[in-house]
């Protein structure tokens, strides 16, 4: 592992407004390394997915600070983290959200394309990150002739075709088997070995508790406990 990635310090997010307005972080301190798998887990509704809104430039904290490279995001106006969200952050959702008309190569691609990058070298990239994923004879496959395995290494494939340093990812087995299950945490796992990124999971699954360097556990809106997972510090 190598230099930090990301870096909160003290997040506070407030949810709402006036009566109905809810605190759904609450002071959170966390960091993630580059070469580094961590595993956030707790219950539903204790700000897993917030955190990871507020890592990935989606929300802006209430009070705290985040460090992406390096870089405070404090006080930066909307356009300019959304920049850096598209250039530093890549992000896998448990409902792979692909568009059904486009394929494979083409749902990876549209990551370059909101960049700006439309030559035909964003098409060997996605090509690049497919082959990454172990779909290289899957490019001109649609959505509706994956398996959820494979439309879910396809949303990691667009996470990752732009370099991210970070990569987001939230519940990327709650919808699958244990075996794909399995597989994805190894895609996840492989990408975890550059040492300019870091993956960070959430997740109930305990059966990917063997992929992680370090389990980090949350409980109403607070970072309350860390351990070293199963594979240490150890590079999968």
């Amino acid at each position: 592992m190598t230099d930090r990635v990301i870096e909160a310090v003290d997040l506070v997010k407030d949810l709402g407004e006036g009566a109905a307005q809810v605190q759904a972080l609450k002071g959170v301190s966390l960091a993630l390394a580059g070469g580094e798998l961590v595993l956030l887990m707790g219950p539903s509704g204790c700000g897993k997915t917030t955190l990871l809104s507020v890592l990935g430039c989606m929300l802006s904290p209430t009070r705290g600070t985040v460090h992406l490279l390096g870089r405070s995001t404090a006080g930066l106006p909307p356009e300019e983290l959304a920049r850096l969200r598209r250039t530093h952050v890549g992000f896998v959702f448990q409902s792979y959200h692909l568009f059904p008309t486009l394929s494979a190569a083409d749902n990876v691609r549209l990551a370059l394309d909101v960049r700006g990058e439309r030559a035909a070298g964003a098409i060997a990239r996605a090509g690049d990150a497919l082959a990454t994923v172990g779909l290289a004879g899957k490019m001109k496959a649609y959505p509706r002739e994956l398996s959820g395995g494979e439309q879910q290494r396809v949303a990691i494939a667009r996470a990752i075709v732009g370099n991210a340093s970070v990569i987001l990812a939230d519940e990327p087995t709650g919808a699958l088997d244990s075996a794909n299950g399995h597989a994805i945490m190894t895609v996840l796992a492989g990408i975890a070995r550059d040492s300019a990124r870091g993956v960070l999971v959430v997740t109930h699954d305990p059966r990917i508790l063997s992929f992680a360097h370090r389990i980090v556990r949350m409980e109403d809106g607070r970072i309350v406990g860390g351990e070293d997972g199963p594979a240490g510090a150890t590079p999968l």
